[in-house]
């Protein structure tokens, strides 16, 4: 039974205890513009009934992205999800099963995670996979951080600005108390270029970080990025849109080591922000520095196929200090919804996706420029997504427009300053003809 102090008396002890003079010493760390430094103005207490309806009533303040034409991207994207997946993933097997180890990994769960890496593999053109990350940002970090340890160099890593934001924030956080310079080579033009990075590379450089399409919707120059990358003798890591792989060259075919991506788009929902999937894929010669669950397929003393966790060394929770990464879970419901999806599609259903996201997103970047009050900040292929230069207020336009029942876009002042009148639009397979018109028309 644990004790809770209830008096004045009981607290000073407790305080004294541990060393500090009062409970606001405990907060020192909270900065003072975050701390309430009141009450909680907390209403009456209600019963079941009223307080249903009075949560009910705080969900309908909300705007979900299936009751509004949704051009929101930047990594969470409102794609079409087949029934199956909700079928599949929502029976009580998986969906009440969270991350077992061994002992309790029962052979359904662990051959789910095998079919979920053999379809990675097959979609990225990679020899191995994980059985999941938490999301995109931890992935293309963990990846950082195989690569430090294989190449044995310590020095540097190179990124794009063109590469997520938030993707670099949780690297640099990653790397805060390393001895590892993080260089991040400007993108003005929308894409990294080719030469500006190789004069970027030292012989002390571990990797190369790049997203494809990156941030922007724009497209790299792969080819040259990863011919630089290995002549100095790092690793390629690419951060990918695993639709877009319907369409483009799989990075494997183009000399990447490491593909890292957030799976949301394969299958699961926008989710007011998640949880989302993190997907790990690499070269073979890297598998034992890969962090995660890894499952490998064997067969038991009576001869039948069976599934295992293998390589479990390099986990947290065997070799805690010496463990290649601090991450022993996964995202295992996520990846299963992934692995239904893929399952379904297959090549062709990639490509039936990914082309018609191709497709309007041209015919939206078409009209919207027509319009003359917006124009294309780059002058760049893109895939499904692009940035638009507006005239006036951003914010002010966004807000016009989602009274309109329009998410139109994302603004990208608060991570890029010189791109304040700027907004990234993401076009789906789900948005429709009309839905695209009557986006151009409150926008212009």
């Amino acid at each position: 039974m644990s004790y809770i102090p209830n008096t004045s008396q009981d607290r000073q002890t407790m305080l004294e205890a541990i060393g500090v003079d009062s409970i606001n010493d405990l907060f020192a760390m909270v900065p003072d513009a975050l701390r309430l430094d009141r009450s909680l103005d907390l209403p009456a207490a209600m019963g079941e009934m009223e307080l249903s309806a009075h949560m009910v009533g705080l969900a309908a303040q909300n705007t979900p992205a299936g009751r509004a034409a949704c051009f929101l991207g930047g990594g969470s994207y409102d794609h079409f999800i087949p029934a199956v997946v909700d079928a599949v993933a929502s029976r009580s097997e998986f969906y009440s099963s969270y991350t077992p180890y061994q002992a309790e990994a029962a052979q359904g769960n662990l051959q789910a995670m095998f079919e979920y890496q053999t379809l990675i593999t097959q979609l990225t053109g990679m020899d191995v996979s994980n059985s999941s990350l938490y999301d995109g940002g931890s992935a293309a970090a963990e990846a950082v951080m195989m690569a430090l340890g294989a190449t044995r160099r310590s020095g540097r890593v190179v990124t794009a600005a063109s590469v997520h934001p938030e993707y670099r924030q949780v690297l640099d956080t990653y790397l805060a108390n390393l001895d590892t310079e993080l260089v991040v080579v400007g993108t003005p033009d929308g894409a990294v270029s080719p030469e500006e990075l190789e004069a970027a590379l030292t012989d002390q450089t571990a990797c190369v970080l790049i997203q494809h399409p990156n941030f922007f919707g724009c497209l790299e120059d792969v080819d040259a990025i990863a011919e630089i990358t290995h002549r100095a003798g790092a690793l390629m890591i690419v951060s990918v849109d695993p639709i877009s792989l319907g369409l483009l060259k799989r990075p494997g075919d183009y000399g990447a080591d490491v593909v890292v991506a957030e799976g949301q788009s394969l299958g699961t929902a926008m989710s007011f922000g998640g949880p989302y999937l993190g997907i790990m894929a690499c070269r073979e010669k890297f598998v034992r520095r890969m962090p995660g669950r890894l499952v490998g397929q064997t067969v038991d003393r009576r001869g039948r196929r069976c599934w295992v966790l293998t390589l479990q060394t390099r986990e947290q929770h065997i070799r805690r200090e010496k463990a290649t990464s601090n991450i022993c879970t996964n995202q295992g419901l996520i990846a299963l919804r992934a692995a239904v999806y893929l399952a379904l599609m297959g090549p062709e259903g990639m490509r039936k996706v990914a082309e018609p996201c191709l497709q309007k997103a041209r015919y939206a970047a078409e009209q919207l420029t027509a319009a003359g009050s917006l124009c294309r900040a780059f002058n760049k292929p893109t895939f499904k997504e692009f940035v638009v230069r507006v005239e006036g207020d951003v914010d002010r336009l966004l807000q016009s427009a989602l009274s309109e029942g329009i998410f139109a876009g994302v603004p990208l002042r608060q991570w890029y300053p010189e791109l304040a009148d700027c907004m990234l639009v993401a076009v789906t397979e789900k948005r429709t003809k009309a839905e695209i018109d009557r986006l151009v028309n409150v926008l212009k």
